[in-house]
């Protein structure tokens, strides 16, 4: 099992957001990041995400959740020997674990099912030999711990050295096994890296070099011949094509069809033109004939028309007389009916203007009585609407922008944050004196009290008494100074802007404008119970009673007798109106007869007098007729004779529209030939040039030698090759020989151990413990040292070491899983901590270890790959 990616959401003190670690490869991965960073929150993240059930909430579970709550998503990429699988806890509320294919997106397992695949992949959880890799921050492994998680590893260590069975590497040959595998990886190494590859600047390097620039030389002169070869041939077709374009037989052929194309449309077009001339002069004639028939017709027509015409005029003539009559009677009747309806108006209209001005005397009485009580809402609405406008003045210049005070307050919170962390990041001195000794040791000129606690920073000076002066010089670092500077510097912008000076001023003022805007409420409401419609239609209203008030003058009378009065003269207007319309309909029908009648009689006399004058004298009438006729028979004579030569031309026409087809299509065969001659002439002058220049380069020669070149050089690129198989083959070989004789119970581990011991000390060994199959003693130079007395930096690197050699027997025994370190490696020194990286890095080749440091700059030579945090959202 290897790790790909771990991602964790709401645990611990990334409360309320996510981060992940992609892109963990093979080999050592390093996590470098200050303190508090969230390095052990990682570790402790995927510890529990292997080990502890998602169903239940022990300590290692509880210490994952933030202050604030919440449920805590723990989520790995891992990759096995049957693919690439995403593994996903959440503890608490809405628990639950998942198992889903990378590739597919596909549920494999969930809740027990799920817990039982991970358990399957650590075989037996913090006991199983999985447990055994992970190094937590400050713990070996080594010391006395509790007898039940001793007794866990011990079963661990007991079942990888069972079942290994002892097959790990043992130095069997002796010197001579040393040398020659040493031999052989001397020779190896001149050839190959460490991992197998060509080794820059030696032998077998500069062999493909040479192979790979020969197999692009020769590909490019390869192309060139081609191309060389593609121009002869198109040059060879091009002067086949030129050779048939410009034969004498072939341009004599083409100008002759032209030739006979171009008359055959001449004769065409003269041939069209005396059709055409012939269908003009016979539609002429034709147009001639029509204008004589024409005038014949219209000659008869007339003269009937004529007599038509003379009846209905007599017949008009009486009519007009009669109506003229019965109009002189109607204007009669409607003079006397007019002056009936002038007496009855007059009446109507004196009663009428004594109902309108007492009705205004009454209008002018409400008027005075409704005036008093709108002048005074009147007043109290212009009370309202000068309150409303000082509210709003005052609102205008209170106003906060929108989300202002929200921003000061996520502001203040950061602040809070930002103050808390540079606090932490601040080392204390406490000084805790003897009994009897006090004030012996003072702080920058300030004594120190007992169990008194000061913060350092930058550079202090420490005087003691009886010995002299200590002077610290703290390392400046992220220590959150310059972003809780910058917090502080926006947070006095932000005020600056608002025109505030603290959040509780801008608070204030927000509660401030939530009253102001309560009034304005209540003054707008005031304001519309007063004027409904507005001030300017209540003030529009005043004015209108105003103006009915004024000038009102008392009239005596009874209005019903008047308004009864005026009913009687309304009814006599109504009645002599009637009888004015009837009259006057009369009239009107006796006029419009008169109109009619006199129409008519004009259009008669008008048409009548028009055809007299087309007709001429009455005697040369018949006459007239007869020369009509002659002319119409001549005129049918002439249009025959022209339809005739019509005719005629006609049947001999020629294809005007085929004949200028083909000349066109002569023309442009003869055109198409120029055109593509000229073409054909400047390809092939192109392909001269390309040829003559590939010919003088020797191209062709150029290809045969690099290819001979080629040739030597895989050959000799073939004997390296077989000399770095036959050196790779008998280095297994070696080592196969090397592990095959290892019997001892503690032979597998010592095997893996002793190199990785060999970079540290030199003729080091280990002895393990029968009971506890832990490191016992540890002797170097002759001299037996127990693991209890031995230095922490020493335990330590023991520690990791040992565990690199139980990962690397799990590996052969088909059960790789990867090794751990949350800063293992606190106490040791530079020399001893570049050896532990090279040991890391040897067993790395195989195994996949991860790596936790806050110690930035010293593990800055581990190297590997490189890993970073970065935020990320689960999906929902």
């Amino acid at each position: 099992m290897k790790l790909t990616g771990l991602r964790l959401h709401n645990v611990r003190r990334f409360a309320g957001r996510g981060v992940a670690v992609e892109g963990i490869g093979d080999g050592v991965n390093v996590l470098c990041a200050v303190n508090e960073f969230g390095k052990s929150t990682c570790f402790d993240a995927l510890h529990a995400l292997f080990f502890q059930p998602h169903t239940g909430t022990p300590g290692a579970v509880q210490a994952l959740r933030p202050y604030s709550g919440g449920n805590p998503l723990v989520e790995a990429d891992i990759l096995t020997g049957e693919g690439p699988f995403r593994l996903t806890k959440q503890f608490y509320g809405g628990r639950r674990a998942m198992v889903r294919e990378l590739g597919s997106g596909r549920l494999v397992a969930q809740a027990d099912e799920a817990e039982r695949f991970i358990a399957g992949l650590v075989q037996g959880g913090t006991t199983g030999p999985a447990g055994l890799l992970w190094v937590r921050q400050g713990i070996t492994g080594i010391e006395r711990r509790a007898k039940s998680d001793e007794e866990g590893e011990k079963r661990a260590r007991e079942s990888v050295l069972t079942s290994v069975q002892g097959e790990v590497e043992s130095l069997t040959g002796g010197r001579r096994m040393a040398q020659a595998v040493a031999a052989c990886e001397e020779e190896l190494s001149v050839l190959v890296t460490a991992t197998g590859r060509s080794k820059a600047g030696g032998p077998y390097a500069a062999a493909i070099e040479e192979r790979d620039r020969l197999v692009e030389t020769e590909r490019r002169l390869a192309s060139e011949v081609r191309e060389l070869r593609e121009a002869l041939d198109r040059r060879r077709a091009l002067r086949a094509r030129l050779a048939e374009l410009e034969s004498p037989e072939q341009q004599a052929a083409r100008l002759h069809d032209l030739i006979q194309a171009e008359a055959a449309l001449a004769a065409a077009k003269a041939h069209g033109e005396a059709l055409h001339t012939a269908e003009i002069e016979a539609a002429l004639a034709r147009n001639r004939r029509e204008t004589a028939r024409q005038a014949l017709d219209g000659q008869r027509q007339n003269l009937a028309r004529f007599s038509v015409l003379r009846d209905r005029a007599a017949e008009g003539t009486r009519k007009r007389d009669e109506v003229l009559a019965r109009q002189r009677e109607a204007g009669e009747s409607g003079r006397a009916a007019a002056l009936a309806v002038e007496a009855a108006e007059a009446a109507e209209r004196e009663a009428r203007d004594l109902l309108t001005r007492l009705e205004r005397a009454l209008q002018a009485r409400d008027a005075a009585e409704h005036l008093a009580g709108l002048q005074q809402a009147h007043a109290r609405a212009e009370a309202g609407r000068a309150e409303v406008e000082t509210i709003q003045a005052e609102l205008k210049a209170l106003m906060l922008p929108a989300q202002a005070v929200a921003q000061l307050e996520a502001q203040e919170t950061e602040l809070v944050g930002l103050r808390a962390v540079v606090a932490a990041c601040v080392p204390l001195l406490r000084v805790d004196y003897r009994e009897g000794v006090a004030g012996a040791i003072g702080l920058d000129g300030v004594v120190l009290a007992d169990g008194e606690e000061r913060a350092l920073t930058g550079s202090a000076a420490l005087d003691i008494a009886g010995v002299g002066r200590l002077t610290l010089t703290l390392p400046q670092g992220r220590d959150g100074r310059e972003e809780l500077a910058r917090a502080e510097a926006q947070r006095l912008a932000l005020l600056a802007t608002l025109a505030v000076a603290s959040l509780a001023e801008a608070r204030q003022r927000e509660g401030t404008i939530r009253d102001l805007s309560g009034r304005l409420d209540l003054a707008k409401q005031r304001l519309a119970l007063l004027a409904p419609n507005g001030l300017q239609l209540l003030q529009e209203t005043i004015a209108r009673l105003e103006a009915q008030s004024s000038g009102a003058v008392e009239i005596k009378g009874d209005p019903e007798a008047v308004r009864a009065a005026l009913a009687t003269a309304e009814a006599r207007v109504t009645a002599s109106r009637n009888a004015q319309r009837e009259a006057q309909s009369a009239r009107d029908g006796a006029s419009s007869a008169v109109v009619e009648a006199e129409r008519a009689l004009a259009s008669v006399a008008s048409e009548l007098a028009g055809l007299a004058a087309m007709l001429g004298a009455e005697e040369g009438r018949q006459v007239r007729e007869v020369q009509l006729a002659d002319a119409l028979a001549e005129a049918e004579q002439v249009f025959g004779v022209a339809q005739g030569q019509v005719e005629a031309l006609r049947v001999g026409a020629s294809d005007l529209a085929g004949a200028e087809a083909k000349f066109r299509r002569m023309r442009s065969v003869v055109d198409g030939a120029s055109a593509e001659t000229a073409k054909l002439r400047e390809e092939a002058a192109e392909l001269n040039g390309q040829i003559r220049t590939r010919a003088d380069a020797a191209v062709e020669e150029a290809w045969q030698e690099a290819g001979d070149r080629l040739a030597a050089a895989q050959r000799r690129l073939a004997g390296l090759e077989r000399e770095v198989a036959l050196l790779t083959r008998l280095r297994a070989a070696l080592e196969a020989a090397r592990a095959e004789a290892r019997d001892h119970y503690f032979a597998p581990v010592m095997a893996e151990l002793r190199p990785l011991l060999g970079l540290l000390f030199e003729d080091a060994t280990v002895t393990f413990d029968e009971e506890t199959l832990l490191p016992r003693t540890v002797s170097r130079n002759g001299l037996e040292e127990p693991v209890g007395v031995l230095s922490g930096g020493m335990r330590e690197q023991l520690a990791v070491l040992t565990r690199l050699a139980f990962a690397r027997l799990l590996a052969k025994d088909g059960q790789p899983a990867p090794v751990i370190l949350d800063d293992a490696l606190v106490y040791s020194d530079d020399d001893r901590i570049e050896r532990m990286f090279d040991a890391l890095h040897r067993q790395a080749s195989n195994q996949q270890i991860i790596v936790f440091s806050c110690r930035q700059r010293a593990f800055a030579q581990l190297g590997g790959n490189i890993l970073r945090m970065v935020p990320w959202t689960p999906e929902v």
